[in-house]
Order: C-alpha cells, then sequence, then structure tokens
C-alpha cells in the first residue's frame, strides 16, 4: 500500500522524537511492503518564525490532501513568557484542530509489565490498567467567547456546548466500548454547570442505541480522585474539553512517564497522532528526549487509519523488548545506561 502521510514537527523537541518515528515506520513500511510518501509542514512557533503565522494555509493544504497526520509538539518559552503576544505556537494547535475536524481526541493509558516500578503509584493499584479518554476537542472553554471588561480588571471564558457535539462524540465512545469492555464513563459538573447537564441528558439520550453497554455518569472531581486510586475500574471514558485535558495528563503518570502515551485526535474525514506530551523546550537539541509516545502514536496511526494491525503489533512489540531490555532514554534509566534519543529510535528500526 501507499501512504501520503502529513508529517508536523513543530517546535522543540518535535523534530527529533518525529525523527524517530520515521524511521520506525519506515522500517515497518519496508518489512511490510508499504510505501510512504511524508509531506513536511511547518507549525507552532517555527512556523510564526517563517511566515507569522503558526497554522499557514499551506499547511493546511498538506493535511487535508495527506492520509493521515504524524504531529510532534507545539510552543515555545518565548511566547510562554510573553502575556502580551499576539500570535501564539498554541493558536495554531487550536485553529488546525478547528479547520481539520478533529472533534476527538483519542488518549489511552496503559501499563508496561517491565516499568511497573517506575509508576509514583503502587504497583496493585495499577497493575493491568487499560482504559482510554475520549476528550471533546473543537468546543467547550477553549473556543468560547472570552475577553476582559472593567478595564482589565475582570476577565471571562465561556464555556458553549450544542448538543450535537456532545452526540458525535459520544459516539465515538459507545462504538469503541462496544469494541472493549462494554463500559463507559460519562465525566462531568453536572450537580453545578449547565453544558454538563446537557451533556448527561444526551449521553442517556443516546443509551437505547446502545443496550449492552454499561453507562456510568461521574463527576469530573471523583474521577480525578478515582483515577489513582483505582485507575483499572475505568474502560472509556467520554468528556469536554477542559476536563479532559486535565485528566488525560493526571492518567498519564500512572505508566511511569509522559514520554511513553500516544495519542490520535479523530475527525469525520482525517485523523492526526501524536504524543501527549509538550514541547519540552529544556531538553530541544540534547539527544535526551523520550521518542517512545512519538513511535506508538505512529502505531496508532497504522492500527487507526491505515487498518494495518500487524504493523502495529510489530512497533509495540519493539518498544515492549527496548523497554524489557533498558534501551531507554534517561526519564527512564533510574541510574543504569542511558541511550539517546537517536540512539533509541535506531535500536527500535533496527528491531523490526
Amino acid at each position: 500500500m501507499k501512504f501520503n502521510i502529513a508529517l508536523l514537527a513543530g517546535d522543540g523537541i518535535g523534530p527529533e522524537v518525529i525523527e524517530q518515528a520515521v524511521k520506525v515506520s519506515d522500517a515497518v513500511a519496508a518489512k511490510f511492503g508499504h510505501e510512504i510518501t511524508w509531506k513536511p509542514a511547518l507549525t507552532g512557533a517555527a512556523a510564526i518564525d517563517a511566515v507569522g503565522e503558526p497554522y499557514p494555509d499551506e499547511t493546511h493544504d498538506i493535511c487535508i490532501a495527506s492520509d493521515a497526520v504524524l504531529f510532534g509538539a507545539i510552543g515555545h518559552p518565548r511566547f510562554d513568557n510573553d502575556p502580551s503576544a499576539k500570535v501564539r505556537p498554541e493558536q495554531g494547535l487550536l485553529k488546525m484542530r478547528k479547520k481539520l475536524g478533529l472533534f476527538a481526541n483519542v488518549r489511552p493509558t496503559f501499563t508496561f509489565p517491565s516499568l511497573l516500578d517506575k509508576s509514583p503509584l503502587k504497583k496493585e493499584r495499577i497493575e493491568g490498567t487499560d482504559l482510554v479518554f475520549l476528550r471533546e476537542l473543537t468546543g467547550g472553554i477553549y473556543f468560547g467567547e472570552k475577553g476582559r471588561r472593567d478595564g482589565g480588571e475582570t476577565a471571562f471564558d465561556n464555556c458553549v456546548y450544542t448538543r450535537v457535539e456532545v452526540q458525535r462524540l459520544a459516539k465515538k465512545g459507545f462504538e469503541l466500548a462496544m469494541t472493549r469492555s462494554k463500559k463507559l464513563c460519562c465525566v462531568d459538573k453536572a450537580n453545578v454547570m449547565e453544558t454538563s447537564r446537557l451533556w448527561r441528558e444526551t449521553v442517556q439520550a443516546m443509551e437505547k442505541e446502545y443496550p449492552e453497554v454499561v453507562v456510568s455518569y461521574e463527576f469530573v472531581d471523583a474521577v480525578a480522585m478515582r483515577l489513582v486510586q483505582w485507575p483499572n475500574s475505568y474502560d472509556v471514558l467520554i468528556t469536554e474539553n477542559l476536563f479532559g485535558d486535565i485528566l488525560t495528563d493526571e492518567a498519564s503518570v500512572i505508566s511511569g512517564s509522559m514520554g511513553l502515551m500516544p495519542s490520535a485526535s479523530m475527525g469525520t474525514d482525517i485523523a492526526l497522532f501524536e504524543p501527549i506530551h509538550g514541547s519540552y523546550p529544556q531538553a530541544t537539541g540534547l539527544n535526551i528526549a523520550n521518542p517512545m509516545a512519538t513511535v506508538l502514536s505512529a502505531a496508532m496511526m497504522f492500527e487507526t487509519a491505515f487498518n494495518l494491525h500487524e504493523e502495529g503489533k510489530a512497533i509495540r512489540d519493539a518498544v515492549n523488548k527496548a523497554l524489557a531490555e533498558g534501551i531507554v532514554t534517561e526519564d527512564l534509566a533510574d541510574g543504569g545506561k542511558a541511550y539517546g534519543t537517536k540512539e533509541v529510535g535506531d535500536w527500535l528500526a533496527a528491531n523490526i
């Protein structure tokens, strides 16, 4: 098979980890007889520096003409430290999600047998954890009206959802639950927020369409607590944009490192695959960033976008073997030998 894949390396460690995912993907393509054409494009601070826009039209055109998008990270300290900046890298991420219609962020959380002791949580609490968050990605408070009044002394951010936005995200959640343990948890704050009450009543109305799925409804603060107490009690969780942003970062520590978890952002026409971590500017150019999350995002791409499960498994097997044999970057070395970002990528590709 032949694939055109948009390659958005982005900022910070993005280009370094993307380079390793390309190596591994090319190794898989060679092994299974596929051909990948990579289509590099600018985004984030790199795009601002080049053309003054964090998600240029040219980048968008490349994305919509591709079979999938593999994305690194966005963000740069010079923008973080300047509250008055009119153009920011993160604006490119929001614009990209909106223009590509990427309304569902799929973020799995699972454990690796060889790394159970690396987690800050007790082994007996996390062993067997295998859950998936579906976070609504193009609505809610991040996209609502925002501003200042009273001479700048008062700020506001409005959270707005339509029933259709909730339905399309919930539909993906129900469908995913049907392929797994048939358990779905709707995370909201319906005791306080009107948008959450819309979420809850919409999902309740959809239950009859999926009679085999057992649905629970939990407040976001309760989920935040239970996620670190009994994470393996959850399977598929659906939630709005802000809650999902916070909870998925919390869940990432279960595995032992944010450098291990992949994600996908799905729409109706195209999907984007990215690691859950940020641009980690402090590590830029030092060859110390963990590329595993980006490599596993490539595995998700093969499985989800192209329905090539053997190819995805080949990547996962290589990653598990590397972790078991200690072929890891400094965040996981725990005092032992630490390999560089490039060396880990080379090992994975050679193993495949």
